[in-house]
Formats: structure tokens, sequence, C-alpha cells
């Protein structure tokens, strides 16, 4: 957000935000616009305030779990970016949208049966401030995000969550993201495990962490792409000879006037094709840009200004936006009025800080400590390629205790292959893509 903007925001926040209450009860939410009938699900929707200098609340929704919520795990999940929000629909959500051409009229809602509440209760958070409908009173709680400020938040928001339904602090807990938010998961996980060393209440049931796709540093996540291009056929052999003899393994800020020859016929080639899909259609033509090589900024595959088209996967995107932004659906999840203007899913004009160089520390000390690790990556994911999730696991010098099989899925070979580790219980299936599936 540049300093214009910064400064009409500012002007612009109602005086009913400032009145505000800084926490309101949560809302137990049966119906939602576009959706027939009432939900097969509890929802609740709610803030939570994080920071009471500059008014950061974060705004969250929780699915309870359809089988028993009383005893089964609790996960937060949270959706890469950062400040990308998947509401109830990506990903794990319980719902999702009607895919039909848009009309003119609200889009229409269906429930999801594959979405992990079936076993899971899950806290979908919008985080960090500004993602979502999170949002802060004072302009001061949009500057200086990062990695730290974002996991802190995070802390914040669980510590009281838990407080408020102390039913469930027995539970077993996971912490769980995406991309971005795969590498911020461990983190928020250790700073759980220190206070709960420290004997801080309330004692989260903390049992480990899940990440999709995670974004862990650019030493691992931006040397694999081109291997792993190569691998899939997107370059040459001739060219990857070439990347691998002049930028000698290293293809993240060449200093070599050949290598950046090299990486730059690379970046022109995968810039036609879906990076977050190699085999689906590229809805992003051109958006991609010469950080890519060196990107953890991950907001991949969101809709352009104009509609796309109902075979790209950001058509989702496009009808949440439009859903989000309508009275009816804000008065339903019980949102703030005036706290924020237009409804983006992911917000590109906050500035974020990458404080945190890697994430591989974290991984390790939790799963040191016995904490249990679900770790999945896409083998169609050219962000966050698979050989580099591979690698950074392999590097803590674990025994296998499970070998590569087979998964199976209504008697048919998925095309997806596990292996288990022991000490973390830490396995890598493949769903193909970037985003996590349901």
């Amino acid at each position: 957000m540049d300093k214009a903007s910064l400064v009409l925001l500012s002007l612009v926040v109602p005086l009913v935000l400032l009145l505000l209450p800084l926490s309101r009860p949560a809302s137990v939410v049966t119906h939602l616009p576009g959706f027939h009938g009432r939900l097969p699900f509890r929802l609740e929707t709610g803030y939570v305030g994080v920071d009471e200098e500059t008014g950061a609340e974060l705004f969250y929704y929780f699915v309870e779990s359809e089988r028993s919520p009383d005893t089964d795990p609790v996960i937060l999940w949270m959706t890469g970016g950062p400040f990308c929000s998947g509401m109830v629909f990506f990903e794990v959500g319980p719902m999702k949208f009607v895919l039909a051409p848009y009309n003119g009229s609200l889009p229409q809602l269906a429930y999801n049966p594959y979405s992990w509440s079936k076993t899971t209760s899950i806290i979908l958070l919008d985080s960090p401030v500004g993602t979502g409908f999170s949002y802060a009173r004072d302009v001061e709680g949009y500057h200086d995000i990062g990695d730290f400020s974002f996991s802190m938040h995070v802390l914040i928001f669980l510590n009281k969550w838990f407080t408020d339904h102390p039913h469930y602090q027995s539970n077993p807990f996971f912490v769980g993201g995406s991309s971005y938010a795969g590498k911020m998961s461990p983190i928020i996980a250790q700073h759980i495990s220190q206070e709960i060393e420290l004997g801080k209440q309330p004692k989260i049931n903390l049992k480990g962490y899940v990440v999709g796709n995670p974004v862990t540093g650019s030493d691992y996540d931006d040397n694999f792409r081109v291997p792993y291009a190569h691998g899939v056929g997107i370059i040459s052999d001739q060219l990857y000879e070439a990347a691998i003899r002049n930028c000698k393994g290293s293809y993240i800020r060449p200093t070599d006037k050949m290598c950046a020859r090299v990486l730059n016929t690379f970046q022109n080639l995968v810039s036609e094709i879906d990076v977050s899909q190699i085999l689906g259609v590229n809805c992003i033509r051109g958006m991609l840009t010469h950080r890519f090589l060196s990107e953890e900024y991950i907001q991949l595959s969101d809709p352009s200004p104009e509609q796309p088209t109902l075979d790209c996967f950001s058509y989702r995107y496009y009808l949440c936006n439009i859903w989000a932004n309508d009275d009816s659906t804000r008065e339903a999840l019980g949102v703030k009025r005036g706290t924020i203007g237009e409804f983006v899913r992911c917000k590109k004009s906050i500035p974020y800080t990458s404080e945190v160089p890697s994430s591989i520390k974290y991984h390790f000390n939790l799963t040191s400590r016995g904490y249990r690790s679900l770790v999945f990556s896409g083998d169609h994911d050219l962000v966050i390629p698979f050989l580099s999730t591979h690698a950074w696991i392999r590097s803590f010098n674990f025994s296998v205790v499970d070998d590569w099989r087979a998964w199976h899925l209504d008697g048919q070979i998925y095309n997806h292959i596990c292996q288990l580790y022991d000490i973390c219980d830490n396995k890598g299936w493949w769903p193909r893509i970037h985003r996590t599936p349901t």
C-alpha cells in the first residue's frame, strides 16, 4: 500500500469504526446467501482482537467437525499469500461455488462432501491483518506487517480463542496452512510449544502441524525450479545443461552474465504456463515477472481485472469476490460495518516483510521434540516443486519406516505416493497442484 493510499485510508475511516467495541460475541451462522436451506454443519464466525494499540482484529470462521466434535482434532488453517483469504470455500473448507456462467445474480453455493470438516473441526483464519475481513482501526496497524507480527498475532488469537472455547482445549490441535502460510505454520507451532513448556495458560493440546506445498526458503524453493522444469519437459536438455554449467547449481540472483541469460530464457518459457498447475489452463499469462525465481510472496492464479473464463481455476476467485462484497453476505457472516471497503480475496496492496529467511529449522525443532508433521506437495506445481520439499525433508536424516507406495482411491491407483519417516510421522503425498485440494 503506497503512502497516498495509506493517507486516504486514514481519512475515510468512519466514526462508527472508532466507536466499535474491540470484541464482539461470536455469531452462529445457520444460513448463507446462495445456499438453499440450512447449512449441514455448524458454522461460527467472529473477531478476536490481537493488538489493542492499533485495534487490529482477526476474522475467523469456525466449522465444527461433523463427526465427533467433542473428541475430534481441531486444526487452524491459513491460506497462502500472504493476505489471501480462503473463507469457507477453498482448500479444506466445507463449501464450494457452483461453477456456472455469471449472470449478474449472487453466485450459488454447494456443500463440499470432501471437506476436512468431516472428521476435524477447522478454524479458518484471515491472517495477517488486512486479509479478508480482518482489519485494524488505526492505519498504523497496516504498517510493518511481516513474519514476526503475523506469527505473534496468530498466537494471541489462539490463546484468546481457546480461552473463549474451553471445551476444545483438550482436543488434539494442529496448525496448518498452504503455500506461504505453510512457511508460517511451523513458526506458529513452535511459539505454542514454547508456551506449553513455560506452563502458560490456556494450555493448548498441540500435537503437530500440517503444511501443503509449503514455502520454506529460496535456497530450496527457488533452486529446484529449474531441475523440476527439466524433469517434466518444460525446458530442453541443452538449456538445462547450460544452466548447470553457467549457474553452477545456484539459480538465485545470478552474478554471471551467461547465467542471467540462461535464467531469462527459462523465465520466458515458464511464463507461457500456469506455474501453480503446469497442465492447467494458463489464465494469468503475462502476470509473472523476473521476480519469480526469488519470489516468496506467493499470490498466483488470482483473477486478473477482467472476468476469467469458466475453465480457469481463478473463476472461483472471481465468484468469491462478488459473493463477499454483497451486503447480504456480510450481514450473514456478522462482518462489522465500516471495517473494510471492497473485499479482495488476495490483497496485493499491503507491504509485507519476509523476515524469516528459512522455516527449515522450525520443522526440525518441532519434529525432534516429537510433534507430528504432515507435509504434502503437488507434483504439477512449479511454484514450490516437490523436489525441494523432498530435499529439505531428507536433510533431517530421519529413518524411513514406510517406503514409497501407490495411493489407492475407490479401488484405483490415484497416481499418488507416500513416504513415512519415524520421529515425526512426516508424510509426503502428491495432490498435483499448488493449491491444497479438498
